[in-house]
């Protein structure tokens, strides 16, 4: 089976590589990456032979959306025979999905579609005259992809019309993005009995952030939080590992004592801070998904996420974490007790479930749906919403 694959964000990160070279594995797939941009030069992977990056547009050429999606299509069909395809994947359901959808109108190749945070958050939300569009995209998808439950809802509930929301519901799946096998391979099973006493006993509690420093990520809150806890006799501190975005931001930060700074780590050093701390804490305004989670879960860290944002909904709160306020310290404040409280079952179920997130099986489920498409078996994909959940 071929499948032409449309990634905008491809070259961005190693994220969509590794799933590519996950996809690669399964027995009958042959991928074709297309990846359209205005500057090739900006890329932090080596694409494989199996991969096109075309600079088929100008930078300036992204506030005019049909000008540009017309030079993508345009480029696509310069590089390849469609006729060769089975399958179309749109890894962003605006930026790539329309030339998906154009193409199989043109060629009866059937697509499927991935909506991710900039289609939710600048989209969906602040282009009022695509959202028509966007729904079209949905309505014509054979199947859609949400990286978590969140997504899902907001999208089907607040932007498509009461007609269409159980044709487009039927056909969407959660599946969200996995992790390096590093992660998986170098699990870790805490002793929760040690760090309970040291929790409880000693009121110590070492929380841990990894990513950009910037105002979406919204550290402050849990440095917030983290004070007030130690106004109650508790002694915390945070440790954020990663680079500076924003540095007006990070000097705000340096002004809580509590507050530990480490320059990036490749993996093999970051997964020593992740084995020191306790928690895992991330109250970003905005997040897709945010890897990191799933990062700090295969080290037995219990997470702290964002409410109504892309980590809440993996699991039920309270399983490995608790969803809070981005704009509450309070809030905070009530998710670390609860997870302090809870340390124990946390702890176990992030490990134990840090494999719902391994690429190896998260691509059979993408090759599973393929064929169903393929074959033409609908029927095939209007599961459950439990086996809809890759995660449960």
């Amino acid at each position: 089976m071929n499948i032409l694959h449309i990634n905008i964000n491809y070259t961005g990160s190693a994220l969509h590589q590794t799933m590519i070279e996950h996809l690669n594995n399964q027995s009958g797939i042959v991928n074709s990456v297309f990846v359209p941009t205005y500057d090739k030069t900006k890329s932090v992977v080596k694409c494989g032979d199996y991969v096109t990056v075309s600079e088929c547009f100008i930078k300036q050429d992204r506030v005019f959306y049909f000008k540009k999606q017309r030079k993508i299509i345009k480029s696509i069909l310069e590089n390849y025979d469609m006729k060769k395809f089975d399958i179309i994947h749109a890894y962003t359901l605006f930026s790539d999905g329309n030339a998906a959808m154009k193409l199989s109108e043109k060629y009866g190749i059937p697509y499927v579609v991935a909506v991710r945070n900039t289609d939710v958050n600048s989209f969906f939300k602040k282009m009022i005259h695509l959202r028509r569009h966007g729904v079209q995209i949905l309505k014509n998808a054979s199947a859609v992809f949400f990286l978590s439950p969140a997504y899902r809802d907001t999208v089907i509930n607040k932007y498509v019309p009461d007609k269409l929301r159980e044709t487009i519901l039927r056909k969407s799946y959660v599946i969200p993005n996995g992790i390096d096998d590093f992660w998986l391979e170098n699990a870790n099973k805490r002793n929760p009995e040690s760090i309970i006493n040291r929790i409880r006993n000693e009121k110590k509690l070492n929380c841990i952030y990894v990513g950009g420093i910037d105002k979406n990520k919204n550290v402050e809150l849990t440095l917030k939080a983290l004070s007030a806890l130690n106004r109650k006799g508790w002694r915390c501190t945070l440790t954020s590992v990663g680079r500076i975005a924003d540095k007006s931001v990070y000097e705000k930060l340096c002004s809580y004592s509590i507050f530990r700074y480490v320059a990036p780590k490749e993996k093999e050093g970051l997964i020593e801070y992740y084995r020191k701390s306790d928690i895992f804490v991330m109250p970003s305004h905005r997040e897709t998904f945010g890897l990191v989670y799933a990062e700090a879960m295969s080290q037995g860290l219990p997470v702290i996420y964002t409410g109504g944002q892309g980590f809440d909904g993996q699991f039920d709160d309270g399983f490995v974490g608790w969803p809070v306020s981005d704009k509450e310290p309070a809030a905070m404040v009530s998710a670390i007790e609860n997870v302090v409280n809870n340390y124990e079952s946390c702890s176990e179920n992030a490990y134990a479930s840090a494999n719902c997130f391994s690429w190896t099986s998260l691509c059979k489920k993408y090759v599973e749906l393929y064929n169903c498409i393929k074959n033409g078996r609908q029927s095939a994909l209007q599961s459950t919403e439990e086996e809809k959940c890759c995660f449960r």
